[in-house]
């Protein structure tokens, strides 16, 4: 098989690319056999490299068995046609998911800007958020809370023991959180805390602190 031919992920690099985290877990947890392909990233739309490769000139990018999905979101869905536990069982539970991972996909822009996805950032809070990031916080706080109180009785996360789509979907918030020192709630921090501890997410992490030091960007690693 050729390399325009190969299953693989296209990711950007890991310590900043949230999106790149999203599909890298669904795909893992959908047991794809897939390489990873790691492009570093320079910002700004510099990446050239993607655009060559990605239809949207975006990362995540996956070919697999002759599908391109090039959107986070919808490799979440094609990975949950080999692995349904990626969504809830029940009818209810599955669309008050689909509305959480859908709400996070489309939104949060102040939070995304104020808090950018830095994994080498050892909880240190910004000296000041504004009122849009602060009530982004206080939505995803609310947005946890509810549905481990409605949904998540069987074990640790969004909708019990299975890592589902809704948690993918905010595990970069969650690694945001922690490297900014984000105050929760009680319940919301139990979250964070069983999302951290994930195999998957302790490999991330250990997977990005082993990136080149050349690879880092001034402008995320600079922030206050």
């Amino acid at each position: 098989m050729s390399e325009s031919q190969a299953n693989r992920l296209v990711i950007g690099t890991r310590r900043y690319s949230s999106w790149s985290l999203r599909g890298w877990l669904a795909v893992r947890i959908a047991g794809l056999d897939v390489v990873d392909v790691v492009i570093p990233l320079r910002g700004g739309g510099q990446t050239t490299e993607i655009h060559a490769i990605s239809p949207n000139g975006l990362v995540p990018y996956l070919e697999h068995d002759g599908a391109r999905v090039w959107e986070s979101l919808a490799i979440c869905e094609y990975c949950a046609e080999f692995a349904p536990s990626l969504w809830p069982a029940g009818r209810i539970e599955r669309a008050h998911a689909r509305s959480m991972a859908s709400e996070m996909h489309g939104g949060f822009r102040a939070l995304r800007q104020a808090l950018p996805m830095n994994l080498g950032r050892i909880a240190r809070a910004r000296a000041a958020l504004d009122d849009e990031t602060l009530k982004d916080i206080r939505r995803v706080d609310d947005m946890w809370r509810t549905a481990r109180q409605a949904f998540g009785g069987s074990g640790p996360y969004l909708f019990g023991a299975e890592f589902t789509v809704p948690d993918i979907m905010f595990a970069p918030v969650v690694t945001r959180f922690d490297s900014y020192a984000v105050s929760l709630s009680p319940e919301a921090a139990e979250y964070a805390a069983a999302v951290l501890d994930h195999p998957l997410l302790r490999e991330w992490q250990s997977l990005a602190a082993a990136e080149p030091t050349a690879w880092r960007l001034a402008h995320y690693e600079s922030l206050e």
